[in-house]
């Protein structure tokens, strides 16, 4: 049986609660998680807000801003995908509150991403030491390049090149091979810059469909959400064990231990969800609402912490696989509650949303292993 919305608002709450009992405010990290998972929980945190307008939690952000930098001056370090999920965060952060100086950062990493493209391969590398060519910086450049592009352009102009970034981008990944003959995106490109037949990793397909609904939603192209669409239906085809549960590959192997694939599911299904708001299908929503509840009924234990496999068993508790959680329960909220699958941009209250999102439809003729 179906729990009704606000059980999901409940269980959320619950969850957003025991992430924060990892969370330390003299450091402004969450403890058990690594320097890319606690910009995820970041982001969990204030889009729980968004959902909810519960506002309990939203001195993590300026507390992080000031305290995290102390790790990493400026929110950087050599892994261009880690600069890029703080970038996320902030662009999170400046919707919910309107403070300029997050969006600012977050320019700043995208700044520092773009330098690490070039002609070999093309595209972005891992990291800065430019050893593998892979999936994920990728597609974080085209998401981030795409949102930041609906934050600072006025509408009718191109702005300062944001968009530019996100087709280039998008075009040279369509072309790259990284989507393989299944529908999934594998992890990376071999030397000769070919499809290494990677781990099609769930987080992998996410962040895609997420940068794909962005460049629907500025150009008003519905060729990105039919590419959307292909990917979501793969991987809820392939990445899935019954009954109809996200699952990452080989998950079974890593349950019981720490390690980045446990953040991986969450990221997929909140890009899901802004799929979803455009492509308001119902296998999308009943999935959402599927693994919101199996994850809660099978995998938590008593202090609301989840496990690796939403299936369950519980196996133990950690701040990336409670971030994880979060995110698959946010995302529940959203498409249960009032308004669910408007293409209405999400973020904070209308007073804030507004400065940050513009959009620019005239350029529709122009669409033509440490893993994280």
């Amino acid at each position: 049986m179906r729990p009704e919305p606000e059980q999901y608002r409940a269980w959320a709450g619950e969850a957003v609660g025991a992430l924060q009992r990892w969370y330390q405010p003299r450091t402004g990290l969450w403890k058990t998680a690594g320097w890319w998972n606690c910009a995820n929980a970041l982001t969990a945190v204030i889009q729980h807000s968004q959902r909810t307008g519960e506002h309990r939690y939203l001195y993590v952000i300026e507390t992080t801003f000031g305290r995290a930098q102390r790790v990493n001056p400026g929110f950087s370090n050599e892994y261009y995908d880690d600069d890029g999920w703080w970038a996320l965060a902030w662009i999170a952060a400046f919707d919910l509150t309107g403070e300029v100086k997050y969006l600012d950062l977050a320019r700043k990493l995208f700044a520092g991403m773009a330098a690490g493209w070039d002609d070999v391969c093309g595209g972005l590398w891992w990291t800065r030491r430019k050893n593998y060519k892979n999936a994920i910086p990728n597609e974080l450049f085209l998401l981030i390049a795409g949102r930041l592009h609906q934050r600072t352009t006025s509408p009718g102009s191109r702005g300062s090149g944001y968009l530019d970034w996100a087709l280039r981008e998008w075009q040279w990944f369509r072309a790259s091979g990284l989507i393989g003959p299944a529908g999934l995106v594998n992890d990376g490109l071999t030397a000769d810059c070919a499809n290494n037949g990677g781990t099609a990793w769930t987080y992998n397909q996410g962040v895609i469909i997420g940068g794909l609904a962005v460049l629907h939603e500025i150009t008003g192209v519905g060729a990105y959400l039919g590419q959307a669409d292909a990917i979501a239906a793969a991987a809820l085809r392939d990445l899935t064990v019954p009954p109809g549960i996200l699952a990452e590959p080989g998950e079974r192997r890593g349950m019981g231990r720490r390690g980045d694939q446990a953040q991986f599911k969450g990221i997929f299904v909140r890009n899901l969800y802004e799929l979803y708001r455009h492509s308001p299908r119902a296998e999308y929503r009943d999935f959402i609402l599927a693994n919101a509840t199996s994850l809660w009924r099978n995998s938590r234990n008593r202090q609301n912490q989840v496990g690796l496999a939403w299936t369950g068993p519980f196996d133990r508790a950690d701040a990336a696989r409670q971030g994880s959680a979060l995110d698959a329960l946010n995302a529940a909220v959203g498409v249960s509650g009032p308004g669910a699958g408007s293409t209405t941009r999400s973020g904070g209250s209308p007073g804030s949303r507004l400065r940050g999102i513009q959009r620019d439809v005239s350029s529709a003729d122009s669409a033509s292993g440490r893993v994280g």
